[in-house]
C-alpha cells in the first residue's frame, strides 16, 4: 500500500479540523506524549486544547521535555471553580449523593467527561494512561449516549491496497473493539452509528451489510436469528440508511455472488460498511485483513456517545494522538 494514501486520509481529517478547531480535553496530563500532542494540536490549529493535571507538575514535565505549552490551557481539578457545579449536575443526573458525585468527578476522566457534557469542551481524547474499559465507563456515566442509542461501540477504517480492481478501497468494520456479544438491539445501533460516521467522516454513501454465517435464510440458528432481528431494528430506526442482511461476507462484497444469494438487494455485492455479529468475528477479521491483505487499519474510533470521546492505545505515539485529535474535532464539528 502507498503510505501516502493513509497520510492523505489523516491529512483530510486535519484539514477539516482546522476549519473549525474544537475544544479538546486531555485528562492524562501526566504523560509527556499528551503534552507534546496538545502543543502540536494548538500550533497546527486543529484544536483548542485543555490538559488536566496539577499545573505545577504539568509545567515541570513540559520543561523537562522542552515542550512549549503556549496556548494550551492547564486545569488543576482540585481547585477548579467548576468542580462543585459538575458534582451537582452529576448527582442530579445519576441519582447519587453529592459527596459521592464529587469523589467521582474529581477523577480526571470523569472531570473531562463532565467538561464535555457541560459544553465546556467539545470532545475528549484519553487512554494513553488508562484502560479502554475505564475510558468508556467514564464517558458513559458523564457524557451519555446519542439520542436513540444506548450502546457505545467502535469502528475501524480499513484501507485495502487493491480489491476487485479498485486501489485503496475504503471499508468500515464494526464493532472490532468494544462489544463482545452484542444483542440484536445493540447490533442494530452499531450498524446505524457506523453508517452515519461513514457518511459524515469519510464522505461515503454507506451500504451497510449485517454479516452472518448465512445469507437470506440459508441456515437456521439462533446466531442467524439475532442478525435478522438486528437488521429489522436498524431499518426501523428511521435513519434513511441503506441496510440489508443477514448475509455472508462474499455476498456482501462480491457483486456476482451478491446478485445470486441476495436477489434485488442494493447492498449485496456493494457493501462498504460491514457489521460483524460479535467481537470474535470482527476482531479476527480486521486483523486478518490487515495482515494478509496488507490493509491499513485506522482506529478504533469510538461512537454512540452524545458528544465525541476517543480512546488511545497505551502504546500510542504523539502522531497517533494528533490523528485521533483531528478525528475527534471533526466528530465534534458534525455533532455541534
Amino acid at each position: 500500500m502507498d503510505q501516502n494514501i493513509v497520510m492523505d486520509l489523516i491529512q483530510s481529517f486535519i484539514e477539516k479540523a482546522r476549519r473549525k478547531p474544537a475544544r479538546i480535553v486531555y485528562p492524562e496530563g501526566g504523560d509527556e506524549r499528551i503534552l507534546k500532542a496538545a502543543a502540536m494540536a494548538k500550533e497546527a490549529g486543529i484544536a483548542e486544547p485543555t490538559v488536566l493535571g496539577n499545573a505545577d507538575n504539568v509545567n515541570a514535565l513540559a520543561k523537562e521535555h522542552k515542550i512549549c505549552l503556549d496556548g494550551v490551557r492547564i486545569l488543576t481539578i482540585s481547585d477548579n471553580d467548576t468542580l462543585a457545579g459538575y458534582a451537582t449536575a452529576y448527582a442530579e443526573s445519576r441519582g447519587v449523593k453529592e459527596g459521592t458525585a464529587k469523589r467521582l468527578v474529581k477523577k480526571p476522566l470523569a472531570f473531562g467527561g463532565m467538561m464535555v457534557k457541560s459544553n465546556d469542551a467539545d470532545g475528549m481524547v484519553a487512554g494513553v494512561a488508562s484502560a479502554t474499559a475505564t475510558v468508556i465507563q467514564a464517558a458513559s456515566l458523564t457524557i451519555g449516549f446519542q439520542e436513540g442509542l444506548s450502546t457505545p461501540s467502535s469502528f475501524f477504517v480499513m484501507i485495502i491496497p487493491e480489491f476487485l480492481g479498485e486501489e485503496d478501497k475504503l471499508l468500515v468494520f464494526a464493532d472490532c473493539a468494544v462489544n463482545i456479544q452484542p444483542n440484536a438491539r445493540q447490533l442494530a445501533e452499531i450498524g446505524v452509528a457506523s453508517g452515519v460516521n461513514a457518511r459524515t467522516l469519510l464522505g461515503m454513501e454507506p451500504k451497510i451489510a449485517f454479516l452472518s454465517l448465512a445469507t437470506k435464510g440459508s441456515a437456521n440458528h439462533a446466531d442467524v436469528d439475532k442478525v435478522v432481528d438486528a437488521v429489522k431494528i436498524a431499518q426501523a430506526m428511521g435513519s434513511g440508511l441503506d441496510i440489508d442482511g443477514e448475509m455472508q461476507g462474499d455476498a456482501a462484497l462480491i457483486p456476482a455472488i451478491g446478485a445470486k444469494k441476495a436477489i434485488g438487494s442494493t447492498v449485496a455485492g456493494n457493501a462498504n460498511v460491514l457489521v460483524f455479529p460479535d467481537l470474535d468475528a470482527a476482531n479476527i477479521a480486521y486483523k486478518l485483513v490487515e495482515r494478509l491483505a496488507g490493509a491499513k487499519a485506522i482506529g478504533p474510533i469510538l461512537q454512540g456517545f452524545a458528544k465525541p470521546v476517543n480512546d488511545m492505545s497505551r502504546g500510542a505515539s504523539v502522531e497517533d494522538i494528533i490523528s485521533v485529535t483531528a478525528i475527534t474535532a471533526v466528530q465534534a464539528r458534525e455533532v455541534n
